[in-house]
């Protein structure tokens, strides 16, 4: 016996309500796209600049007591965790400490890293600061377009590649689900002041390829059904290739996202952000591998050339139920 999270053959109409489902992507997508240009994103240190301190110590490191001591001192964005080396002593403990620019300071100054060490020495006494390192306005606003230019690029770089797999349609279809996904993970990002810094680049980059996974293996199946069903209308044909591939969907999400959901509860502050881009781009990706992605290339229509050979020759023993 196997464990089955949908029966063998269902029969749900996907596309039913097409352009409901079409409409509140298309809402969301220009929510979120607004709160972005309106509300903004809660910048971290990467994006706004700041001072990186390096700090050692003969007794070990306790993120938690160093992160309470500094709270009474409002300094903002405080990002702060430990450094292991083999090369360090048993009596050598070694943490960063990065704290966001200050309001109309290039870098924190040297009386905020006094106060600072003086909180520090609060919690232990044998803390030393070894270096203090700063990241301008200018080196930061250059690391935001890096960001985002990245992102392009990959977006990019992934309708040529869906453009040379299968048709201009479906490219065009799986680069808008992307589209709809990064833009929402903004604003959700906005909406709610989570902090935004390069691991929600990463994040955004890890949904993007999360989300075309998802939408390449439908696409692979809608071909598939394509030249096997020559007279079936193509709404149909999608509805059937969605529902083959449910129970890879379902168990793919699913066990992702407890892992996600675990990480998020346990985690701790330091990756919570990271851990909810990829949760809700989970979520917003399988969403939109059917209801975006696949709503384009119905309305597009597709050509459906008779004269190719049938795409199952040869791979009759591959179509296994995951």
């Amino acid at each position: 016996m196997r464990l089955r999270l949908v029966p063998d053959e269902t029969h749900i109409d996907f596309f039913k309500y097409r352009y409901a489902t079409f409409g509140v992507s298309v809402v969301a997508m220009i929510a979120s796209l607004i709160l972005w240009l309106t509300v903004g994103l809660n910048f971290g240190i990467d994006f706004r600049g700041g001072t990186t301190l390096r700090t050692e110590s003969s007794v070990a490191v306790d993120v938690g007591a160093y992160r309470d001591a500094m709270q009474p001192l409002n300094l903002g964005d405080v990002s702060i965790s430990e450094v292991f080396d083999p090369s360090f002593g048993p009596d050598k403990h070694v943490a960063m400490i990065r704290v966001q620019a200050q309001d109309g300071q290039e870098s924190v100054a040297t009386d905020t890293v006094n106060r600072i060490e003086a909180a520090l020495q609060q919690v232990d006494s044998t803390i030393r600061f070894t270096s203090v390192e700063s990241v301008g306005p200018k080196v930061s606003g250059e690391l935001i377009q890096t960001a985002f230019i990245a992102v392009g690029v990959s977006l990019a770089a992934i309708l040529f590649y869906i453009w040379l797999r299968f048709e201009w349609q479906f490219s065009v279809g799986a680069v808008a689900a992307l589209f709809h996904d990064v833009l929402l993970t903004v604003g959700i990002f906005s909406l709610l002041q989570i902090r935004f810094d390069l691991a929600t680049i990463a994040a955004l980059l890890t949904i993007i390829g999360y989300s075309i996974n998802d939408t390449v293996v439908i696409f692979d199946r809608l071909r598939e059904n394509l030249r096997k069903y020559k007279t079936m209308p193509l709404q149909d044909v999608m509805n059937l290739s969605v529902n083959e591939t449910l129970s890879r969907t379902l168990m793919t999400s699913g066990t992702t996202l407890m892992a996600l959901i675990a990480l998020l509860v346990l985690g701790g502050d330091v990756i919570r952000g990271f851990v909810f881009a990829i949760t809700w781009g989970v979520v917003v990706g399988t969403y939109s591998s059917v209801y975006v992605a696949k709503n384009i290339v119905l309305w597009l229509g597709v050509k459906r050339d008779w004269t190719k050979p049938d795409a199952n020759k040869g791979n009759q023993f591959a179509n296994i139920d995951a």
